[in-house]
């Protein structure tokens, strides 16, 4: 394999670090609203959430992307495969994320409630200073973690012509006929984009928690 193919393989890196981070974002934005309607006391509301989280999680990514390019795309919004593919993955992973911020939220011991109610602090600051920061810190290693499975998720958008690594892996491919070594690049490249993520959330969280014991 010359060197002009392992650079157009790489040159897929940024696109799929760019979905992956993306998708990421949006799911952390829009993954906390759908978190409060999933446990509202409102019946109706968290029933009506339960069923939208559990119809996304149900459907592979690989059906959504093809609903959202070639269907919304076609007939009601143009749209390029970058699009396609942040908004796809940016909604499999708000549901995902409303479902770890849940297990986040749950996972606050009583006594930090108790103990909060008993400095009779509002509402509001009960969940700012006390609940949120927390939530987050027993979040954060189920976010790593699906952040590397979103990561290895992006490559469903190459399905629908997105120039991203797996896609730039195949196209060599079929130029070289070489598959072992030109998809163990891939594979390499993959893990190396993992790594990171597992490292900032180790640190992050040992700052996080440093930070809560003051």
């Amino acid at each position: 394999m010359t060197w002009e193919y392992f650079w157009l393989i790489l040159s897929g890196v940024p696109l799929t670090i760019a979905v992956t981070l993306a998708a990421l974002a949006l799911g952390m934005v829009l993954g906390f609203p759908i978190m409060l309607a999933r446990t509202a006391p409102f019946a109706p509301l968290r029933i009506l959430t339960i069923v939208f989280i559990a119809l996304v999680r149900s459907v592979p990514p690989v059906v959504w992307i093809f609903l959202i390019f070639f269907g919304v795309g076609a007939d009601l919004v143009q749209m390029d495969p970058f699009t396609a593919a942040i908004m796809t993955f940016g909604l499999i992973s708000a549901v995902n994320m409303a479902e770890i911020y849940r297990g986040g939220f749950i996972a606050v011991p009583v006594g930090q409630h108790e103990a909060a109610t008993a400095l009779n602090m509002s509402r509001w600051h009960h969940f700012r200073d006390v609940t949120l920061p927390q939530m987050f810190i027993f979040s954060l290693p189920a976010i790593a973690t699906y952040a590397v499975g979103l990561l290895k998720d992006s490559a469903i958008a190459s399905t629908v012509g997105l120039k991203e690594l797996t896609f730039q892996g195949r196209y060599v491919t079929e130029m070289t006929y070489r598959g072992l070594e030109v998809l163990g690049l891939v594979g390499a490249a993959y893990i190396l984009m993992s790594l990171p993520i597992a490292w900032l959330s180790r640190n992050l969280g040992e700052t996080l928690k440093r930070r809560l014991a003051r």
